[in-house]
């Protein structure tokens, strides 16, 4: 636990020494490590992210079995929802996080099922100006992590390329709608997060210049209906390199980030190329037709071979049958 240094800090420990008898009376036989867990790996200590050790046994608990991993699940969303606190409520998203990017498949899926909205949009600290702004970090985070969490049960190998794109473009859109940064000065709990969402922006990286590559190869055999598609996830990601650059400023003069941005371009323009390429041979196909039309009825005109003949009803009249030859 942090150093205790305000009354906040006191009767935070104070709430984390209640929580845990509570939890040694109510807790099922057997679920008392887990839910022991839950608590130890969110204390109230401010400014002080999840401990490695703490975060550590959490995740290997969740290997036991499927209950164990819907205990824990269902514990972390109980301790986030019951908090008022801006800095419990961040060391729950951020050990989120961490299960999305390296725990076990089964406490990822109990996360996912049902849980993936974690209805903190109206979540307010008003104990100080300060939290009151931490608040929005709240919001932010949690919002971003609906959407990761779903992309990784979306994203799959070998799948729809550009479902896919359109899934990690998501992410990246919700991760540009961070708040002001100046507030991630001297906290450690937001630095931790703005690491997290920087490493999340690299695996980004590495996971769409494949499929970016493997697109542009088979442009001519996309559908116009993809390729339609691929040109807006295009624009919506290309749309979002200044935000990227001014949260991430060290990814700038990445070469993988640098290739991506080159290979978006390229494949926009490849786009863009087939695109007018197709619209003239619609053009050219339709001046075909019109042509072929045209040289038909001057041939149906020319013709001079008919045959002429009385009609029974009305002998004056006659009726003209044309043979084209």
């Amino acid at each position: 636990m942090g150093r205790i240094t305000t009354l906040r800090d006191l009767i935070g420990a104070v709430k984390d020494k209640a929580s845990k008898s509570k939890a040694a009376i109510v807790s099922k036989r057997g679920n008392l490590s887990l839910h022991l867990a839950v608590l130890r790996v969110t204390s109230h200590s401010p400014n002080a992210p999840p401990d490695d050790h703490h975060l550590s046994t959490l995740l290997s608990l969740a290997e036991r079995s499927r209950a164990a991993a819907s205990t824990l699940a269902s514990a972390l969303m109980d301790r986030l929802h019951h908090t008022g606190d801006c800095s419990v409520a961040l060391k729950c998203l951020l050990v989120i996080h961490h299960v999305i990017k390296r725990g076990p498949f089964v406490l990822r899926d109990q996360l996912a099922a049902g849980r993936s909205n974690l209805k903190l949009s109206s979540f307010r600290d008003g104990a100080t100006p300060a939290t009151w702004m931490l608040s929005a970090w709240v919001r932010f985070y949690a919002r971003y992590l609906e959407t990761a969490l779903l992309a990784s049960i979306r994203v799959v190998p070998n799948g729809d390329s550009i479902r896919d794109l359109d899934s990690m473009i998501g992410v990246i859109e919700e991760m540009c709608e961070a708040p002001d940064s100046l507030l991630v000065e001297g906290n450690e709990l937001l630095y931790e997060v703005m690491g997290m969402l920087s490493e999340d922006y690299f695996s980004l990286v590495k996971e769409l210049l494949p499929r970016l590559v493997e697109l542009g190869e088979r442009l001519g055999q996309l559908s116009f209906a993809d390729s339609v598609e691929l040109a807006c996830c295009l624009r919506r990601l290309e749309d979002r390199q200044g935000r990227l650059s001014g949260l991430f400023l060290t990814a700038v003069t990445k070469p993988s980030v640098r290739t991506l941005w080159g290979l978006v371009g390229q494949v926009k323009e490849r786009i863009e190329t087939l695109k007018d390429s197709g619209a003239q041979k619609m053009l050219t196909f339709s001046f075909s037709k019109k042509s072929e039309s045209a040289r038909f009825s001057h041939r149906v005109s020319s013709l001079h071979n008919s045959i002429m003949f009385p009609s029974g009803k009305y002998r004056d009249n006659t009726t003209e049958v044309v043979i084209l030859r």
